[in-house]
């Protein structure tokens, strides 16, 4: 799997996540589950998109 589908795949389980977060039959147990989940895949996205800048400045420079 490269970068691009992680960074699309981090972003679409956040997006089910907040979907989830957004049922009002939640629990609140599952909610607090949920969102750490939901964060978690934000932060990874956007590591991975720190990353690619990095890179296209490293490109760039050279």
């Amino acid at each position: 799997m490269s970068k691009t589908q992680d960074f699309e795949t981090k972003l679409e389980n956040a997006k089910k996540t907040l979907e989830t977060l957004m049922n009002p039959e939640i629990t609140l147990q599952n909610s607090v589950k949920a969102y750490e989940k939901g964060m978690k895949e934000l932060a990874d996205a956007s590591k991975i998109l720190e990353d690619a800048v990095i890179k296209i400045n490293e490109i760039k420079n050279n």
